[in-house]
């Protein structure tokens, strides 16, 4: 992995440089960092599961959240609008080719 994908999937703060060496931390539980966050600022729990699943894989598709959560197609495109809208996520790239992004207070 390059630094600048490492960087953008886990935040300026999982880089460390030192003079003889680079120290990456990756969080080994990144669905429980995710969903903490969201029920500190209030979201309900699909939104929680929707949000940890792009989390945990920034490359899901709008099909497969709809298997993974339990959720019906319409139900997906209003989360993922609310997520958006309270910037959390957003969309980078195409909706075929692109990813998610989580967004952290310094995005």
């Amino acid at each position: 992995m390059r630094i600048p994908t490492i960087v953008s999937k886990y935040g300026k703060g999982s880089i460390k440089v030192n003079e003889n060496n680079i120290i990456v931390t990756i969080p080994f539980n990144r669905i429980n960092e995710v969903g903490d966050k969201a029920n500190v600022c209030s979201l309900n729990s699909s939104q929680i599961k929707v949000l940890a699943e792009i989390g945990n894989n920034p490359d899901i598709t709008k099909p497969q959240l709809v298997i993974k959560c339990e959720l019906g197609k319409m139900s997906i495109d209003q989360i993922i609008k609310v997520l958006k809208d309270k910037s959390y996520i957003k969309r980078i790239g195409s909706n075929k080719a692109g990813y998610w992004k989580i967004l952290d207070d310094e995005s």
